[in-house]
C-alpha cells in the first residue's frame, strides 16, 4: 500500500521520542458554508458530463456531485485557481475529470477535480477567451475564441502541443458569445453572435422559458416556464445520472430497482412522439440562481436560489434575530440569510455599484444601512423591501465603511474616500464633519461611551474624537503604522482598548487610558481587513487577509493560536453570533460566506460546566481574565444573563444550565432541535415549546397534528397588497401545497376540493372515489356541468388513489424524498389511512395490531434512513433529532458520539438519565482522554482534576480511574494526589498490592497495581505475555485479552519509550494493531481496516518481537474480511463482483466468533463530525493511510507533517489507541 512509503522510516527508528509535543490540530472548525450564485457577466459558464456539474461565480468555479445513494447534488469542491474574471468553462467530452476554464487575465486552466489541482496552464494567450470548447474530435485540445476570433486551437500534450489558429474564423461583424463542436463531423463548429444567429439549442433570456427544438420540425417540442428571473445560460447533458436511488431493502419481495440503463420510454402516441430524450439541462439565471433540470420528469433535481456572485466585502448577525445574517457584495446588493437553513430570505433592490459595507439598525427596526463605491448610503427597510433613506454628504466618492450607533439609535456615521467622517441623524441632519489628511476607511462607535467614535485613515493613523465638544479635533491619535489602516474594532470587555488592521500586515492593539501601543499581532503576510473581537474572552480576537487566512489571537502575549485557510481568496468581513458568542462568519473575495465554530479554543471551560464546578471557574470579571496564564473565563453579557436565569430557578438547575451553556456553545444547525426533543421526551408542557418547533425535526407525537395545521394554515393565506418580497410563493402555489399536505395526511375530501378550486378537475376526480363513491359521482356531476359550458374535451386520465402505505412510502424513500416518507408512516400508525385489508377469518380480531406493528416498523425504517442521510451530510445532531423524535435515545446518544459531538453528548445524555446511561458514559470516558492529553496542560492540576472529575461521573468508574492515574505524568507528590482523589492506594502500596496479586496468581489484579506503582513497566511482561499464550489456542475471543490490552495501553508513555522497554513495546503495538483491526470490523470502520491491518503486517516486518501473529495470516483474514463484507456493500463504480470462496467465508466466519457482539447499540458504523463534507480550499491533504485526499477537518499526526482525516483519527483512537505512525504515543483527536 502507497501510505506505508510516507511512514516506512518511523517503524525503523525504533526509539524515535521527542518528548510529549502534539502539533496543533486545527481548533477552529468549519460549520457551514454559503456558495456564491452563478455570474451573470459571461455567458459560457455552466457545464456538466456524468455525474457532475459545475458552474463559475467570478472568481471560483464550483463543482457538484451527485451521491448515488440519496440521489442528489452535493458540493464536492470549490476551483479558485483565477484571480480575475472566469469567463468560460468546458468540460471534457472523454473525461469527466477533466474541464478546462478561461479568465479576463487570459489565462486557460484545465483543472482535474477528482485530484483538485491544476494538470496545465495556458498563460498570455491572444486575446481574451471569451468562449472555450473540448474539441470532440482530438483527445487533448481546447478551442477557445475571444470576441472578434479568431477562434484559437490548444492541444495540450503530445508531440504537436502548442496554439494554432482556425484559419477562417476571423473579422466578423458581431462578437462571438459561445461556440460549440459538432460532435460526430470532424473539426465541424458553429458560432453563436451577439445579433442573434440560431443555434440548434437555445434558451430565451428575457423570461426563462426553455424551449426544446426538434431539427426536423419548425416548432418547440416543449416549452417549460422555470423561473420568473429569466435564464442566463444553459447547457445540456444526455446522458442522466444513471443509478437511481436505491436501498438495501429488508423485505425483499417487492423488487427495488436500481438500473444503471436509462427505463424505456413508454410506447407514445402519434402527438407524443417527439418526446424528449432522458435528458437534464443545468440553468443559471439572472439572479445567480442555479438549477439542475430534468426534462423528462419536468422537475428540478437540484435548484439553488440566488446567490452573490461576487466579492463579499461585509458580513452582519442581525443583533435581535441572530439566524439572520446580512452581507454586502460588489455585485450591488445586501442579501439577508437563514443560517440554519443557508438560504436567502431578503434581497435588496440592486444597482448600487459595489456595496463596501453595511450595518444592522439596533433593536427591531428592521433597517440595514448600507455604503456604497459611487451612490453615497442608504437605509434600506427589509420588510418593506425599499429604500428609504438616502446620505449624499460625500458627493460621488466611495463610502467604505459605515456604522449605526448602538446606543443611540439616531446616529449614523460614514467615512470615505474624500478623506470626511460623517455624522448624522438617521433623517439626515448633520452632526458633525471631521476631517482627515487623507481617504478614511474604518470607524467605530465606542461600546462603553456613546459620544466616541475612531477611525482608520490612509495616512497610517488611528484617531478617536469625542463627540460631547463642538471641536472638530481628534481626542487622540495613535501612530505606529507603517501602511494604511483600515478597520479599527474597540473591544466590547475591556474599556479603552481598541484594535486595528493595517495595509502592513500588522493587527496594533491601543489602549486609550495609556495614550499606548500596548500589543502588535504580527503574521500575515498581506494587508489586513476583517477584524472581530470575541465577546466573551475579553482577549480573543479574530483577523482576517488578504493572505486568504482568518487567524486567532490571543491578544495577551500576542500569540497566534490558530490559523485558518479554508477561503480561497481575501477574507474581507468576520461577524460573533450575538446569542452563541463562540460561532462566527466569515466572508471574502471568494464569493462564499462560512461558518466556524471557535469552541474549541476554550475546551476546559466546557469541560468545568460539564463537570458541575462552581461559577468561579466558567463566569469571571474581565480584569482577573486578562491577566497571563489564566484559564479561560466568561465575561461577557450573554453568560452573565446565563448565570441570573439559572440562579432564578427553583429545584435542580443542573438541567437548565446544561442546556443554555450548550446551547451558547454550538454552533446553530440543530442544537435547539435537539434540546426540543429532549424537553418533550422528559415530560415537559407542550405550551412550553418554542414557536419554531414546528419548522425543525418533531417528535413524532406532534407531526401529524402540526402538519394539518401548517395545510389549515396554507390555505387561509391570503397574499398581502405587496406580494411578499422575492420568492414568496403564489396563492396558486400555497393551495397546491396545503393540498399535497391533505393528501399525505390522507384527508382525500380536502384534496380533491382543493384541487377542484385550483382547476385541475382529473387529479381530483381520479382520487374522488377514496372518499366514497357517491362524492365522486357528485364531482363526475360538477365537473361535466362545466366541461359542456366551456366545451372542451381534453381529459387525461391520472393516476387512482391506494391505500397501499407500504408502497407509498417506499416510493418515497427510493425517490430520495425522505421526510415525505416519514410523514406517510406516521400517519398511517396513526390510523389516517384508509387501508384495504384481505378480510380475515373470523376467529382472529387482532388484523389491526398487525398492520399498526407493520407501520411502526416502516416508521422506523423512514427515521434511519433520514437520519444516515443528515448523517453523511456532515449534520449528526440532525440526525440523533431523528432517533431522538421515534424515542430512539440510545441510538441517537450514538450518532452525537460518533459525531464526535462528545459535550453535547455528555449534556444531553445527563438530562434524560438512564436509558442514555451506558453511552452517556462512553461519552464522559472519551472526554476524559481528551483532558488527559489537552497539548502541554495535562501536567497541570486543572486538567488532572477535570478528567478526574468527568470519570466520577460514571457509577463505578474505578477501572477508568486506575487507567488514569497509570497514565498520569508528574511527580511522585502529584501522583499520589490523584491516587487519593480517585480513592486508589498509594503509589508505594500499589507496589506491595501488585506483589501480593502476583504471588496469589490474580493477573488482571497483578497488571494494574503495577501500572499504579514506580515501576509499571513491570506489568508489560505479565500481560504480554499471556496474550500472547492465549491468542496461540484455536478457539480464543476478543473480550477475554481486550481489556487486559486496553489496560496496559494506559501505561505512562514516558516509561513506554524507554530503551529498556523496546521489545515489550513493539510487541504491545503490535497486539494493539491486530486487536484494532478486529474490534474495526466489529464496529464497521471499512475506511481503517485495510489500515490497521497494513501496520500491523509493516510493524511485524520490522522489528524485533516474538509474537504469535503471520503476516500471511494477516493478509489472509484481511482478504477474507474485503470479500465476504464487499457482497453486502457493492459500491457504485465496482461491478465486477466475485463472490468469496468457501475457504474466506470459513475464515471470515472464525473471525466473527471472535468478535461477538458490540456491547454499545448504535455506536457501530464511521464516525462523520460536523463539517466532514464541507470543501476546503486550503493545501490539499494527502491521508497517510489510504493515500487518498482528505475531504473535510485534517488531523496532523506527532512528526507534524503526516496527515489522516479526523474522521479517521477518531476511529482509530477508538479500537487502537497508539499513532499510526508506530511511536508508541498516545492518539487524542477527541
Amino acid at each position: 500500500m502507497a501510505w506505508m512509503t510516507y511512514i516506512s522510516h518511523w517503524f525503523e527508528q525504533d526509539d524515535w521520542y521527542e518528548g510529549l509535543q502534539r502539533a496543533n490540530m486545527s481548533q477552529v472548525r468549519q460549520v457551514g458554508l454559503l456558495a456564491a450564485g452563478c455570474q451573470p457577466w459571461n455567458k459560457d459558464v455552466c457545464a456538466a458530463n456524468g455525474d457532475r456539474f459545475a458552474y463559475c461565480a467570478t472568481l471560483a468555479i464550483y463543482v457538484y456531485q451527485l451521491d448515488h445513494r440519496y440521489n442528489e447534488f452535493k458540493l464536492h469542491s470549490i476551483m479558485s485557481e483565477h484571480k480575475k474574471t472566469i469567463t468560460a468553462i468546458s468540460w471534457c467530452p472523454h473525461n469527466p475529470d477533466l474541464f478546462a476554464s478561461g479568465s479576463t487575465d487570459n489565462l486557460v486552466i484545465i483543472w482535474n477535480v477528482a485530484e483538485q489541482k491544476v494538470i496545465a496552464k495556458l498563460d498570455n494567450t491572444k486575446g481574451m477567451p471569451a468562449s472555450l470548447s473540448w474539441c470532440w474530435n482530438e483527445d487533448d485540445a481546447v478551442a477557445f475564441a475571444s470576441h472578434r476570433g479568431p477562434l484559437f486551437i490548444w492541444t495540450i500534450s503530445g508531440p504537436d502541443s502548442g496554439v494554432i489558429v482556425h484559419k477562417d474564423t476571423h473579422s466578423f461583424l458581431s462578437d462571438i458569445s459561445i461556440f460549440r463542436w459538432h460532435t460526430q463531423k470532424r473539426g465541424k463548429v458553429v458560432l453563436g453572435h451577439i445579433d442573434g444567429s440560431l443555434s440548434i439549442f437555445q434558451a430565451d433570456s428575457q423570461v426563462g422559458v426553455l424551449r426544446i427544438w426538434n431539427v426536423s420540425r419548425t416548432t418547440p417540442v416543449d416549452n417549460i416556464k422555470l423561473k420568473k428571473t429569466g435564464f442566463h445560460c444553459l447547457h445540456v447533458l444526455n446522458s442522466p445520472p444513471r443509478k437511481k436511488f436505491s436501498i438495501q431493502s429488508p423485505t425483499k419481495n417487492h423488487y427495488t430497482s436500481s438500473t444503471s440503463e436509462a427505463v424505456p420510454p413508454p410506447t407514445l402516441t402519434q402527438n407524443q412522439a417527439f418526446s424528449l430524450p432522458p435528458g437534464h439541462a443545468v440553468c443559471c439565471f439572472l439572479d445567480g440562481g442555479v438549477g439542475l433540470y430534468d426534462m423528462g420528469a419536468k422537475k428540478w433535481d437540484f435548484l439553488r436560489d440566488l446567490g452573490h456572485v461576487e466579492t463579499i466585502f461585509d458580513c452582519k448577525f442581525k443583533p435581535d434575530d441572530p439566524n439572520l445574517l446580512a452581507t454586502a457584495s460588489f455585485d450591488g446588493t445586501i442579501k439577508v440569510w437563514d443560517i440554519n437553513t443557508l438560504t436567502a430570505v431578503y434581497t435588496s433592490p440592486g444597482n448600487e455599484g459595489v456595496i463596501y459595507s453595511l450595518s444592522w439598525a439596533p433593536g427591531d427596526l428592521n433597517c440595514i444601512a448600507g455604503a456604497t463605491s459611487r451612490n453615497g448610503a442608504f437605509i434600506w427597510d427589509i420588510k418593506k423591501g425599499k429604500m428609504v433613506q438616502r446620505f449624499n454628504e460625500h458627493g460621488k466618492n466611495g463610502i467604505f465603511c459605515i456604522s449605526w450607533s448602538h446606543k443611540d439609535s439616531k446616529r449614523i456615521a460614514t467615512c470615505s474616500g474624500d478623506g470626511y467622517c460623517v455624522i448624522r441623524t438617521i433623517d439626515g441632519k448633520v452632526l458633525h464633519k471631521y476631517k482627515h489628511p487623507a481617504a478614511v476607511f474604518g470607524c467605530d462607535w465606542s461600546q462603553n461611551n456613546k459620544d466616541m467614535i475612531a477611525t482608520g485613515c490612509e495616512d497610517k493613523n488611528v484617531r478617536v474624537y469625542y463627540m460631547a465638544t463642538s471641536s472638530d479635533q481628534p481626542l487622540k491619535v495613535f501612530s505606529g503604522h507603517t501602511e494604511k489602516v483600515f478597520h479599527v474594532r474597540w473591544s466590547p470587555l475591556r474599556e479603552g482598548i481598541l484594535c486595528s488592521g493595517s495595509d502592513d500586515g500588522s493587527v496594533r492593539i491601543w489602549d486609550y487610558t495609556q495614550d499606548a501601543c500596548i500589543n502588535i499581532l504580527s503574521g500575515h503576510t498581506a494587508p489586513v481587513r476583517g477584524l472581530m473581537w470575541n465577546t466573551e474572552i475579553p482577549y480573543l480576537l479574530v483577523s482576517g487577509s488578504w493572505d486568504y487566512t482568518i487567524k486567532v489571537w490571543d491578544t495577551r502575549e500576542g500569540a497566534c493560536l490558530d490559523t485558518v485557510y479554508d477561503h480561497g481568496a481575501d477574507v474581507y468581513g468576520l461577524t460573533c453570533h450575538p446569542s452563541r458568542p463562540f460561532t462566527m462568519a466569515s466572508c471574502s473575495r471568494d464569493s462564499t460566506v462560512r461558518l466556524w465554530s471557535l469552541t474549541p479554543l476554550i475546551t476546559p471551560l466546557q469541560i468545568n460546566i460539564l463537570a458541575d464546578r462552581s461559577w468561579e471557574e466558567i463566569i469571571g470579571n474581565t480584569d482577573g481574565a486578562i491577566e497571563h496564564g489564566t484559564p479561560p473565563l466568561l465575561c461577557g453579557k450573554v453568560s452573565r444573563d446565563i448565570k441570573q436565569e439559572v440562579e432564578k430557578l427553583t429545584g435542580n438547575p443542573r438541567m437548565k444550565k446544561l442546556r443554555w451553556f450548550s446551547e451558547f456553545l454550538s454552533p446553530p444547525g440543530g442544537s435547539d432541535n435537539l434540546w426540543n426533543l429532549v424537553a418533550v421526551i422528559t415530560g415537559q408542557d407542550d405550551s412550553l415549546l418554542p414557536q419554531n418547533y414546528s419548522k425543525g425535526i418533531m417528535h413524532l407525537k406532534h407531526l401529524v397534528k402540526f402538519r394539518t395545521s401548517e395545510a389549515q394554515e396554507l390555505t387561509t393565506v391570503k397574499m398581502s397588497k405587496f406580494g411578499g418580497g422575492i420568492g414568496v410563493p403564489t396563492k396558486e402555489e400555497r393551495l397546491k401545497e396545503a393540498a399535497e399536505i391533505y393528501l399525505r395526511l390522507g384527508q382525500i375530501q380536502r384534496y380533491c376540493e382543493l384541487m377542484v378550486e385550483l382547476g385541475e378537475w382529473d387529479k381530483a376526480l381520479s382520487v374522488a372515489p377514496g372518499v366514497s363513491v357517491k362524492y365522486w359521482k357528485k364531482l363526475m356531476q360538477r365537473r361535466a356541468d362545466q366541461l359542456i359550458q366551456e366545451d372542451k374535451d381534453d381529459v387525461i386520465p391520472y393516476c387512482i388513489a391506494i391505500g397501499d402505505v407500504k408502497k407509498l412510502v417506499n416510493f418515497f424513500m427510493l425517490r430520495g424524498q425522505l421526510k415525505e416518507a416519514l410523514l406517510v408512516a406516521q400517519a398511517a400508525c396513526e390510523g389516517n389511512m384508509q387501508t384495504f385489508h384481505v378480510p380475515t377469518p373470523k376467529g382472529s380480531s387482532h388484523s389491526d395490531d398487525i398492520y399498526k406493528e407493520d407501520f411502526n416498523e416502516l416508521l422506523q425504517e423512514a427515521c434511519k434512513e433520514l437520519a444516515e442521510w443528515y448523517f453523511q451530510d456532515g449534520h449528526a445532531v440532525l440526525a440523533a433529532c431523528c432517533h431522538l423524535a421515534v424515542d430512539n435515545i440510545e441510538v441517537a446518544m450514538a450518532y452525537l458520539i460518533r459525531g464526535n459531538e462528545l459535550e453535547l453528548a455528555v449534556s444531553v445524555g445527563t438530562v434524560l438519565g438512564e436509558p442514555a446511561a451506558s453511552a452517556t458514559h462512553y461519552a464522559l470516558e472519551l472526554l476524559a482522554r481528551k483532558c488527559m492529553m489537552v497539548p502541554t496542560c495535562f501536567p497541570s492540576v486543572g486538567y488532572r482534576n477535570l478528567a478526574a472529575d468527568l470519570l466520577l461521573m460514571i457509577p463505578d468508574s474505578e477501572l477508568q480511574l486506575v487507567k488514569l492515574c497509570a497514565f498520569y505524568p508528574g511527580c511522585m507528590e502529584e501522583i499520589n494526589d490523584l491516587h487519593a482523589k480517585c480513592k486508589l492506594p498509594t503509589v508505594e502500596e500499589c507496589m506491595r498490592l501488585a506483589e501480593m496479586a502476583h504471588a496469589d496468581g490474580n493477573l488482571f489484579e497483578t497488571i494494574k497495581y503495577y501500572l499504579l506503582s514506580q515501576e509499571p513497566e513491570k506489568a508489560l511482561p505479565i500481560g504480554i505475555d499471556f496474550i500472547k499464550e492465549y491468542i496461540s489456542s484455536s478457539n480464543w475471543t476478543l473480550d477475554t485479552i481486550y481489556p487486559i490490552l486496553d489496560l496496559l495501553s494506559y501505561i505512562r508513555t514516558e516509561k513506554l519509550v524507554l530503551h529498556t522497554c523496546t521489545e515489550a513495546r513493539n510487541e504491545l503495538l503490535i497486539l494493539c494493531g491486530y486487536v484494532g483491526a478486529l474490534l474495526a470490523i466489529r464496529r464497521q470502520y471499512q475506511s481503517i481496516v485495510p489500515a490497521l491491518y497494513e501496520y500491523t503486517s509493516q510493524l511485524l516486518k520490522r522489528r524485533k518481537v516474538s509474537v504469535p501473529l503471520k503476516i500471511e495470516h494477516l493478509s489472509e483474514e484481511l482478504d477474507a474480511w474485503r470479500a465476504c463484507t464487499q457482497s453486502t456493500n457493492p459500491s457504485s463504480e465496482e461491478s465486477s463482483y466475485t463472490p468469496p470462496s468457501d475457504s474466506q467465508r470459513m475464515v471470515y466466519a472464525t473471525l466473527l466468533k471472535r468478535l461477538k457482539e458490540e456491547p454499545l447499540r448504535g455506536i457501530v458504523g464511521p464516525d462523520y463530525v460536523t463539517g466532514s463534507n464541507l470543501p476546503s480550499h486550503s493545501d490539499i491533504h494527502i491521508s497517510c493511510l489510504t493515500g487518498l485526499k482528505i475531504q473535510g477537518p485534517v488531523f496532523l499526526l506527532e512528526d507534524g507533517k503526516s496527515t489522516i482525516s479526523l474522521n479517521d483519527a477518531l476511529m482509530w483512537a477508538k479500537v487502537n489507541p497508539f499513532s499510526p505512525l508506530g511511536t508508541g504515543l498516545r492518539l487524542n483527536p477527541f
